[in-house]
């Protein structure tokens, strides 16, 4: 460990390399976690849309009541 040099010690990002294939892969990396997590928080606001319309198309008057059919 004492003997080994700097270079080993930092990735790209680090040390300055912005333009090295590992620093291009990191940021594919970014890339791809960044979309999966906003598909996913995409996915769960559309299910809670889904659910508050649903919850609006309901007679509150009447308990247990069905929605309407669709047409």
């Amino acid at each position: 460990m004492l003997l080994a040099q700097p270079e080993v010690f930092g990735c790209a990002a680090c040390f300055g390399r912005s333009d090295s294939p590992m620093a291009y892969g990191m940021n594919a990396g970014i890339m791809t976690l960044l979309a999966v997590i906003l598909s996913m928080l995409a996915l769960i606001a559309t299910f809670f849309v889904f659910i508050v319309r649903r919850a609006g198309q309901m007679d509150p008057d009447v308990p247990g009541a069905t929605p309407p059919p669709h047409s």
